[in-house]
């Protein structure tokens, strides 16, 4: 299958997105042929409507209110709803929600219930937190740049990224010191794999064995308080003063913690391998560091780590022109959305001088937008202009994935998520 050419029309048609791992390492190409097809393509093997269009995107977007359920975000098709939609959806949603994996974290809420938590969540991440943790970032990526870089090179996924971005988002949240190592070797897999030829499978919510250590913060926090955000999280209640009570708020900062390290810490390694694969690029960047934001939009736009947003048809909605029936699942391909040559000019190629560079959807749009926004561009802008400055030059390390024009990347074996599995790259020192 590897040596054909995955983006001919008569060949993606054969080609489960959501189990075929063939289509992580070729993703744009299949994206692109699926595009050709149509911007809201039913695809054959579990009947979701696949979108790739940026207009058709911003219409789901647009109606989530009322038209979409975001109770299958995570996992899209599979498992297979665990009922039979017809009726009230919303309310078939509700009973069986205990059913459904992955519907308790934050991305799955729905309606009122996710504004609420949503708006008790943002109140908690000030301007003043999130000016301390840049402080804090900055240091950091300090003496992660310094443990690395006589070196001249590393795995950056590993030796950097996970660190960085694991640590960024313990700091925001008020983990101790002495806990976030631990954490950092904590994290579990990813939640939805590919297998080959063996199929698919769901995996366990790799955040679950952290509920019971976020829990004994909350706790010890109402019995101590101090200032950070686990104990403004502690104290919190929504809007109408109902205190959901500490082990749904110990399931956010799960949410919160994962989230924050995981989509920080893909973007890392793609804006790296950028510069490595891209010699031209890095050398213009190298003249320009006050562009490093504008360069970090265009990552996101090229590489977005979130690869699919799903959600579930609650009504008879028209999509692009495609009628798609209550019940149905939709899922926006980001990858696919980011690359519209109907909204960017020449998509395949990296310009972040285009003038609508932040017109992507990485971040989701709407109220579902990413609230981790802010700090994973904070992030990675502060570890990228570190790298710059105590380096001339950033290559791909040619023994791990050969030469330009004959590079070969593996990337995880997930529907869910667009990332490398691993970024070997060498330096020389400024």
């Amino acid at each position: 299958m590897a040596d054909q050419d995955l983006a001919t029309k008569d060949r993606f048609e054969d080609i489960d997105f959501f189990a075929d791992i063939e289509v992580t390492q070729r993703l744009p190409e299949y994206l692109a042929a699926m595009r050709d097809k149509s911007p809201v393509y039913k695809e054959p093997f579990h009947g979701v409507y696949m979108v790739t269009g940026m207009e058709e995107a911003m219409q789901i977007f647009q109606q989530q209110a009322d038209a979409f359920s975001s109770s299958v975000a995570v996992t899209g098709p599979l498992p297979p709803l665990p009922f039979a939609p017809g009726g009230d959806v919303r309310g078939q949603i509700a009973d069986h929600r205990g059913e459904m994996p992955w519907t308790d974290h934050l991305a799955t809420y729905d309606g009122a219930e996710h504004a609420a938590f949503r708006g008790m969540m943002s109140q908690l991440l000030t301007h003043k937190r999130l000016k301390a943790n840049e402080e804090y970032v900055h240091g950091l990526v300090e003496r992660l740049v310094d443990s690395v870089i006589d070196r001249g090179g590393c795995e950056i996924t590993e030796d950097f990224a996970h660190a960085l971005s694991t640590l960024v988002i313990a700091d925001l949240l008020g983990v101790p010191e002495e806990d976030r190592q631990s954490l950092l070797e904590a994290m579990g897999p990813d939640p939805t794999q590919m297998e080959g030829d063996q199929g698919f499978k769901i995996g366990p919510d790799p955040l679950v064995h952290l509920h019971g250590r976020f829990l004994g913060y909350l706790e010890e926090r109402l019995a101590n308080p101090r200032d950070d955000m686990l104990t403004g999280l502690a104290q919190a209640t929504l809007r109408d003063g109902t205190d959901p009570g500490l082990t749904r708020k110990a399931r956010l900062a799960c949410f919160l913690f994962g989230a924050g390290q995981d989509t920080s810490a893909r973007l890392v390694a793609f804006s790296f391998r950028v510069l490595g694969d891209s010699p031209d690029v890095q050398a213009k960047l190298r003249t320009e560091p006050h562009r490093v934001p504008e360069f970090v939009e265009e990552v996101l736009r090229f590489e977005p780590p979130v690869k699919t947003l799903s959600r579930l048809a609650v009504r008879d909605v028209e999509i692009g022109g495609v009628d798609i029936p209550k019940g149905a699942i939709v899922t926006i391909c980001t990858g696919g959305v980011n690359r519209d040559p109907r909204c960017f000019t020449d998509p395949d190629r990296f310009d972040y001088d285009r003038p609508n560079v932040r017109d992507h959807v990485a971040f989701s749009r709407g109220s579902h937008a990413c609230l981790g926004a802010p700090l994973a561009r904070m992030e990675v802008r502060v570890a990228l202009e570190r790298f710059l400055q105590k380096t001339s030059d950033i290559r791909i390390s040619e023994a791990h994935h050969g030469a330009p024009g004959a590079r070969t990347y593996s990337y995880e074996p997930t529907y869910l998520l667009h990332g490398l599995q691993a970024l070997h790259v060498e330096w020389d020192k400024a």
